[in-house]
This record gives C-alpha cells, sequence and structure tokens, in this order.
C-alpha cells in the first residue's frame, strides 16, 4: 500500500465557469488556469501520482501544452488511473476536502464523489469529499480562490 497527498489552488475570476469535482457550479466567477481549472480533481490526481512516486499533474499535462488548454480534469483523472495500472497500482480510496468560503458546495458534493469514482474504478463509498470554509481568513476565506486537499490510499 502506498498513500499519496495532492494540493491544488486556482484563483476566482469572472468570465470563467466554476468546475469542481467534474460539477459545473452556478457561479458569478469560476477558476483560472490552463485547463477548466477543476482545483478538486487536480489535488486528486496529484495525490495519486504522488502515491505512485509519479510526480504531479505538470508532469503529465504540462501548461505550456495547448493539447491541455481548456481540458476538461474528469479525462485528466482517468489518464492519471490508466497510468497507475500501467505502473501495477489501483485506487483503494480517496479523502478530499475543498476550501471555499462561496458558493456552499454541500448540494453538489454526492456528483462530486461520483464522478471521482466514476474516474478512478472504484466505489462511491470509498470516495470522500467534503467542504468547510475558512471562516473568512486567507486568499480563500476572501474569496479570492478556491483550494483542495486530497489523501489517497494505493494498493500494488
Amino acid at each position: 500500500m502506498r498513500i499519496g497527498h495532492g494540493y491544488d489552488v486556482h484563483k476566482l475570476v469572472e468570465g470563467r465557469k466554476l468546475i469542481l469535482g467534474g460539477v459545473e457550479i452556478p457561479f458569478e466567477k469560476g477558476l483560472l488556469g490552463h485547463s477548466d481549472a477543476d482545483v478538486l480533481l487536480h489535488a486528486v490526481s496529484d495525490a495519486l501520482l504522488g502515491a505512485a512516486a509519479l510526480g504531479d499533474i505538470g508532469v503529465l499535462f504540462p501548461d505550456n501544452d495547448d493539447r491541455f488548454l481548456g481540458a476538461d480534469s474528469l479525462l485528466l483523472l482517468k489518464t492519471v488511473v490508466k497510468t497507475l495500472h500501467e505502473h501495477g497500482y489501483t485506487v483503494g480510496n480517496i479523502d478530499a476536502t475543498i476550501l471555499c468560503q462561496r458558493p456552499k458546495l454541500r448540494t453538489y458534493i454526492d456528483d462530486m464523489r461520483k464522478n471521482i469514482a466514476e474516474a478512478c474504478g472504484i466505489d462511491i463509498g470509498a470516495v470522500s469529499v467534503k467542504a468547510t470554509t475558512e471562516e473568512g481568513l486567507g486568499f480563500t476565506g476572501s474569496g479570492e480562490g478556491i483550494a483542495a486537499h486530497a489523501v489517497c490510499l494505493l494498493e500494488a
């Protein structure tokens, strides 16, 4: 067994869709990034790659490569899982936390869990997604951006 931790952050800006866990969430701002900037899926991908000592998503999907401009992060996560399988690993479980003052995410969490589970080829019961505010503190608390942490267990 191997464990991994992932972290990602993106700035909130006007004129972009807000996509978290592969779910489009109605909001006046979205996350800025080369791909769809899905901070949750990026943290999950980094946790998985880190557990296998395969680097991070910037290694597989560099932000200076136009092939990944506007990329769907669910497809990127599926590629990460395929890479893990090629190295003899399967995903055991994932636990993730989104740090976000607004919008409230509770009604979208189960769809995020479902998307992650399907992309990783695991049961939804092996995927936990939580959301928390930071009580108005820091860049997430002030609404400047959204961050996510993820941990995972890989099995060889």
